[in-house]
């Protein structure tokens, strides 16, 4: 099993910038991959930025140039370096950990952090 921790979610103002963090423990060995998702009230969940093996990077178009995300492999830890923040941003943010759990791929979820851009 792996459980998934969202920290660095707040209220900031449009322009304004936020860090989240997503640390993963237990079965890390087994870790995929590592994606970023968000979930704005009454909205479906949806991708956001996602973490690949080599070091390579998938971004939405409505984050790209803005959102960076990065991963720190030795600490089991996603970063989310957001930028130039809109109120259109403002959502839950949750972590996604995708690990081999015995024959099967699984995903794992953290509990979420709230993010609130203001106008």
């Amino acid at each position: 099993q792996v459980q998934v921790v969202e920290s660095g979610g707040g209220l900031v103002q449009a322009g304004g910038s936020l860090r989240l963090s997503c640390a993963a423990s237990g079965s890390t060995f087994s870790i995929n991959f590592m994606d970023w998702y968000r979930q704005a009230p009454g909205k479906q969940r949806e991708l956001v930025a996602g973490s690949r093996s080599g070091g390579n990077a998938m971004y939405a178009d409505f984050v790209k140039g803005r959102f960076t995300i990065s991963r720190d492999n030795a600490k089991n830890t996603v970063y989310l370096q957001m930028n130039n923040l809109k109120p259109e941003d403002t959502a839950i943010y949750y972590c996604n950990v995708n690990a081999r759990i015995g024959i099967a791929d699984r995903s794992f979820w953290g509990q979420g952090t709230q993010v609130t851009v203001s106008s």
